[in-house]
């Protein structure tokens, strides 16, 4: 009999599913969606990216980011310029009020860090790390073979 207890593929999943609800419950608490968590990070991370873009990366449908973006732009967070180049495409940028949402954000991450990684030493977080990159990397040439790696490790460092 196998022990689904240790079953690596049911492991991933439900750590995720654990860590997705206790990033909802945090994000909440701040007024917030981990949706909203998700884009503000992003944004962050890539300054002004255009919504379908954000769409990919979040894997959800542009509407959704649409909406998503809407709301961040009424609460002052985020706001929406036109691209220079093509009149079609919005780019998204982050306003000042998003930076504290951002240092809370940053917070909550490291207390999700702290009690996820709580009694593992750091080499088997070295190890546990390696894996998953590894297997990410797997995953994505696997699900585009016609990307060079240099490609793919350019895309997923950002």
């Amino acid at each position: 009999m196998h022990d689904f207890h240790r079953d690596l593929l049911f492991l991933l999943h439900d750590v995720a599913r654990l860590m997705r609800i206790d990033a909802d419950k945090r994000a909440r608490a701040q007024g917030m969606t981990r949706a909203q968590w998700g884009i503000l990070i992003w944004l962050e991370r890539q300054p002004g990216i255009s919504q379908k873009e954000l769409s990919e990366f979040l894997e959800v449908e542009p509407i959704t980011v649409a909406r998503q973006i809407d709301r961040l732009e009424v609460s002052g967070m985020v706001e929406r310029r036109p691209d220079p180049r093509d009149r079609r495409i919005w780019r998204l940028h982050l306003l000042p009020p998003a930076y504290a949402a951002l240092e809370e954000i940053n917070l909550q991450r490291g207390d999700i860090t702290q009690i996820l990684t709580a009694g593992i030493d750091r080499r088997t977080l070295d190890t546990m790390t390696e894996a998953l990159l590894r297997m990410k990397a797997t995953l994505i040439q696997d699900a585009h073979p016609t990307r060079r790696p240099a490609e793919t490790e350019v895309r997923e460092a950002v």
